[in-house]
């Protein structure tokens, strides 16, 4: 890929890459798939200057949808998402998904958290994540609308509730506002970011990571496909929003935040075993319009079509996700 030169007179502040730490863990030595036309960095300095940077590929990446206020207005798939939510198995979690909380150092070193700051938990899962804030000395309260990952959390002895992130009835209470993998479940992302701001304490800061424009899209892909080819509208049963930066930001300034530092960092992640664990685990709704006899043929028809991209040469597979990073300051 090809990195052309920000505008002329336009530089990022010498702290920028220091604000923006990217994780450690290795990648696979595999040609990964990433199909961007284009990523975009966008680091916002004040209120006003944007440091732009785009890298070129030969490959074609779907536009995003556009920003909207209004639900009616979302894209036929919403809809039949918002009647059918995900579920969480707290084991088969722990089992397939355990790198989510692993892979969370980089966001928990934005939130820089410090002792007796009062901290809320969006979207908590099964509480592993949390639990290192609360042993750092902050005072947590963790949600999330599973009722089986609260009872997960607050088996680790956290203040964990059952909440929908697009309610919240916090008001001027908390000092940050953190979430891990989180925010592209909430399809209502302006309603999510109103009931942010007003948790947070003026100055508050909301920091967060979640799956940005271009993530999983090969599974996405091949799941959609195999819907299709069934018959059915493969679009409309895809639970995901992964933002574009420039979107995500929009929205986070018309909401009342400053955005800090936000930018989409591609993060090939190896998985702990087979892909359709990972199906299991994350593309439950996928299977929702199917019988329980036909699951199986239709996770293993997902399986041989991403395998020649996602899977190494020493059998190891490797999510395609590109992650959406950021830290805002409420401003009022």
């Amino acid at each position: 890929m090809t990195a052309h030169p920000a505008p002329a007179g336009v530089h990022p502040p010498a702290s920028v890459n220091s604000q923006l730490p990217n994780s450690q863990f290795p990648t696979p030595n595999i040609q990964f798939p990433i199909t961007f036309q284009r990523l975009e960095l966008e680091v916002g300095v004040g209120n006003s200057v944007m440091l732009r940077t785009t890298i070129d590929s030969a490959l074609h990446l779907r536009a995003p949808a556009p920003c909207t206020d209004s639900v009616s207005a979302l894209p036929r798939r919403y809809h039949r998402m918002m009647a059918s939510a995900q579920t969480w198995d707290p084991a088969s979690y722990a089992r397939n998904a355990r790198f989510v909380s692993d892979l969370g150092a980089p966001v928990v070193q934005l939130l820089a958290p410090r002792p007796g700051e009062r901290i809320l938990d969006l979207g908590c899962g099964d509480g592993v994540l949390t639990k290192r804030l609360a042993d750092l000395g902050c005072d947590i309260v963790a949600i999330d609308a599973s009722a089986a990952q609260v009872e997960a959390a607050s088996s680790l002895g956290l203040d964990a509730r059952v909440m929908d992130a697009e309610t919240l009835p916090f008001d001027d209470e908390f000092d940050a506002v953190f979430s891990n993998a989180v925010l592209h479940w909430i399809l209502r992302a302006d309603a999510a970011i109103e009931g942010v701001h007003r948790a947070l304490k003026p100055g508050g800061r909301f920091v967060a990571e979640c799956g940005g424009h271009g993530c999983v899209d090969r599974i996405r892909t091949a799941l959609v496909r195999g819907l299709q080819r069934r018959g059915l509208d493969g679009e409309s049963y895809v639970p995901w929003y992964f933002p574009t930066a420039a979107d995500y930001a929009m929205r986070l300034r018309r909401g009342g935040f400053r955005v800090d530092t936000i930018a989409l960092i591609p993060r090939p992640t190896p998985l702990p075993g087979d892909i359709v664990g990972w199906l299991e685990t994350f593309a439950h709704s996928f299977l929702q319009p199917l019988p329980e006899s036909a699951r199986a043929d239709f996770l293993h028809e997902v399986r041989a079509e991403v395998e020649p991209h996602l899977r190494d040469a020493t059998g190891t597979w490797v999510a395609d996700y590109v992650r959406l990073r950021f830290v805002a300051t409420r401003t009022a």
